[in-house]
C-alpha cells in the first residue's frame, strides 16, 4: 500500500508522528509537513524534524507542486490529513490547492481515493462545520482526534494509538494498537 501523509499546522502532530512510525514497515508513505506543522512539532514535541522524515519513504515540501502525487495519474491508495488544521480543511473543501497537501487531497476527491481528516480544534465554527459537511460530502472521511475511553486508557499514548487504530480501520490496515468494543469491557 502507498499512501500520502499530510501533517498540517494544528496542535495535535503526535497523531501524525504515530501513524508515521507504525505505517514505517506496514506501507510506502510520501510525507508532506506544513510549515505550520513543523513550527508545532517544534512546539509540541521538541523533536529533530530529519527525524520524521526517516519514517516515510519520500518526502516532499508542502510548496513543491510538480511532486509525482500531485498528479492524478500517480499512484497511491490515498492520504491522511493527521492532524488537519481548520486552513487546510477550508481550502480542501473550497477546492482550494494552492499546497501540496491540499492538492492531493483534491487529487483524492476527483480520483475516487481514500481521504482521511483529523480535524483537532474546538469549538468548532458555522464555517469550520460547514467545511466539514463539505468535504464529507465530496467522499472524505472525516475523523475528530476524539479518542473514546471505554478502553480504559492509561497514559496519553493510549489515547494517541486509539485515534491512530481508527485510521488504520478506515484504511483496512490490521493493528493492535487499541482495545475493541467488545460489548464488555469492565476492567480487567
Amino acid at each position: 500500500m502507498r499512501l500520502v501523509v499530510g501533517l498540517s499546522g494544528a496542535s495535535g502532530v503526535q497523531y501524525g508522528i504515530r501513524l508515521l512510525e507504525v505505517l514505517k514497515d506496514r506501507a510506502d508513505v510520501d510525507l508532506v509537513i506544513s510549515s505550520g506543522a513543523k513550527e508545532i512539532i517544534r512546539i509540541e514535541t521538541g523533536m529533530d524534524i530529519e527525524s520524521i522524515y526517516d519514517l516515510a519513504s519520500s518526502v516532499y515540501e508542502n510548496d513543491d507542486m510538480k511532486a509525482p502525487i500531485s498528479s492524478g495519474s500517480n499512484k497511491f491508495e490515498g492520504e491522511v490529513i493527521v492532524p488537519c488544521s481548520m486552513k487546510t480543511l477550508g481550502c480542501i473543501a473550497n477546492g482550494i490547492s494552492d499546497k501540496l497537501i491540499s492538492r492531493v487531497a483534491d487529487v483524492c476527491l476527483k480520483e475516487g481515493k481514500i481521504l482521511i481528516l483529523v480535524p483537532r480544534e474546538t469549538p468548532l465554527s458555522l464555517i469550520h462545520c460547514e467545511n466539514l459537511l463539505k468535504v464529507k460530502r465530496a467522499g472524505a472521511v472525516v475523523m475528530p482526534a476524539s479518542p473514546g475511553f471505554y478502553t480504559k486508557p492509561s497514559d496519553i499514548s493510549d489515547l494517541i494509538d486509539f485515534m491512530v487504530g481508527r485510521v488504520l480501520d478506515s484504511m483496512g490496515i490490521e493493528h493492535d494498537l487499541s482495545r475493541r468494543w467488545d460489548g464488555d469491557m469492565s476492567v480487567e
